[in-house]
């Protein structure tokens, strides 16, 4: 494979994971938004301090960074605040350790370790961006066009 039909992979591979991301996100992340009042009482009641002011700045993140990365708009720092939102979240909501084994403990086991590898993801999307199929590279380039432009007019 040369090295323009291995960049299009790779580009296409991270369009794939920045919509599979925003698939999980941009829900949860509205059905937080759309009933604040119950993932703020949600997260009172597991411990969080500060929950009135703490939900809607995290359903908030949660939709708006699963928005970004749909439309790949600084999919970096996206990553990067959706990668410690997703953590917090997990030693929340998912603290396996604190269950008696059985079913349950099974489960939170289960989302806990399914987190873990959504951080990893992340960790991946922050590392290499979010490839040509974002709108913050149609920005760039318009940028880069419109430089080239300006110089090519101060030389002429």
């Amino acid at each position: 494979m040369d090295r323009t039909a291995a960049a299009t992979v790779n580009d296409l591979a991270l369009f794939v994971g920045r919509i599979a991301f925003a698939a999980l996100f941009l829900p949860s992340g509205l059905q937080k938004l759309m009933n604040l009042q119950a993932f703020m009482y949600s997260i009172d009641g597991r411990g969080v301090p500060f929950a009135p002011v703490v939900a809607p700045l995290m359903a908030g993140l949660e939709f708006l960074g699963g928005l970004a990365l749909l439309l790949g708009v600084e999919v970096r720092i996206a990553s990067v605040l959706l990668l410690l939102f997703t953590v917090a979240a997990t030693l929340v909501a998912h603290r396996f350790w604190e269950y008696a084994p059985g079913a349950a403990h099974n489960m939170q086991q289960i989302n806990f370790f399914k987190n873990v590898a959504i951080v990893g993801g992340f960790v991946f999307l922050a590392a290499h961006g979010g490839g040509r199929y974002c709108l913050e590279q149609l920005w760039r380039q318009e940028r880069r066009t419109r430089a080239a432009g300006r110089r090519a007019t101060d030389f002429g």
